[in-house]
């Protein structure tokens, strides 16, 4: 009896020490949870997440939600064992490496402006996509994005300059304007024509050699977008690039006469380019679970996300879409809003 009695209590004493251990100790990992679902047809904080300007606009019934990912811990704010475990047990939750979205290199401050770009970034997008779409016409302009240290463009150009010309010949977008300067050899010059501040000005640079062996100025040229009307995208606090499928869906219902949902309730994830393209995205199955939860009767997903839709706690429980360009969903739609067809939608 001496004996069962000491192991029990040995028993008991450890079982604390690991309870207590599991909360005290904090482990370099991330919790995943389905997170927000925000209707991008309805409104935040008493705005239209959606709103249109100088151009007539619509309202219709039905949803277009994008969905997000909660994340729980990080640099600074590392989550306990327990919790960990528990998630690592969970249906709809995931535990991720902390690497996985804080890289080593990187510091929060870099990474939550990354977000905050790729957010703007994949707004400009998804209204150059929806417009494209809808056979609406809109200009590039090819700016500096970027410049390198060490290399010609240092202390020159900035950041914003619109490339108008080069060597006088005026140049359309980003592509036009890298493929001018990469016609010339390394060492030969080239002319900038800049606009900035209101101003044209003429700059010389010397090309140097890369490690390609192509010719560079060591400026990244990106492409600034010029819409024929203004679109306003509010989210609050939401970073990166996956709903932009979802926004370009929402600026089409929005500039439609006709609803595209025809009243149903749909959300998804997928990046969106300005040629329509989705692309994948990552938490697909914390997504759906979101997309479930707020009463989603469908979930439309990239393509290239697809496999990530197997083993979601909502699969079984919400039609799954799969979606590779802003057309797909569109015709997609299409098929929902009439509820014929319905076993034609093209599934993961």
């Amino acid at each position: 009896m001496f004996h069962r009695a000491m192991t029990l209590i040995v028993a008991a004493v450890l079982l604390a020490g690991f309870a207590v251990a599991g909360v005290f100790l904090h482990v370099p990992y991330l919790v995943a949870s389905p997170g927000l679902a925000l209707n991008t047809l309805g409104e935040l904080d008493g705005e239209q997440v959606i709103q249109v300007e100088g151009r007539d606009s619509f309202e219709h019934d039905g949803e277009l939600s994008m969905v997000t990912v909660q994340y729980a811990g990080g640099p600074g704010a590392r989550v306990d064992l327990f919790t960990a475990l528990s998630a690592w047990l969970s249906p709809s939750q995931a535990v991720l490496p902390e690497e996985a979205i804080f890289p080593p290199d990187r510091s929060v401050e870099e990474i939550s402006q990354n977000q905050t770009l790729q957010m703007d970034d994949s707004q400009n997008d998804a209204i150059a996509a929806a417009l494209t779409e809808l056979g609406e016409e809109y200009r590039t302009i090819p700016i500096v994005a970027g410049i390198t240290e060490g290399l010609p463009a240092e202390g020159v150009l900035e950041l914003k300059d619109v490339i108008v010309a080069v060597d006088g010949q005026e140049v359309a977008d980003s592509e036009a304007t890298v493929s001018a300067v990469r016609e010339r050899s390394p060492g030969d010059p080239v002319t900038l024509t800049v606009e900035r501040d209101g101003e044209r000005k003429d700059i010389e640079l010397v090309t140097e050699e890369s490690d390609d062996k192509d010719p560079v100025i060591g400026a990244t040229i990106g492409n600034d977008i010029v819409f024929p009307f203004e679109v306003n995208i509010s989210v609050g606090e939401v970073g990166g690039p996956s709903a932009g499928m979802m926004f370009a869906l929402g600026i089409i219902d929005r500039l439609s006469p006709e609803s595209l949902t025809g009243g149903s309730n749909v959300a998804g994830s997928g990046t969106i380019d300005i040629e329509g393209n989705v692309g994948g995205v990552s938490g697909v199955e914390q997504k759906m679970v979101s997309a479930k939860r707020e009463g989603a009767e469908y979930f439309f997903v990239a393509a290239d996300s697809c496999s990530q839709t197997f083993d979601s706690a909502a699969t079984g429980e919400i039609e799954v879409v799969k979606v590779s360009t802003l057309g797909e969903a569109v015709d997609s739609l299409a098929i929902i809003r009439s509820g014929e067809g319905l076993n034609e939608l093209p599934r993961c």
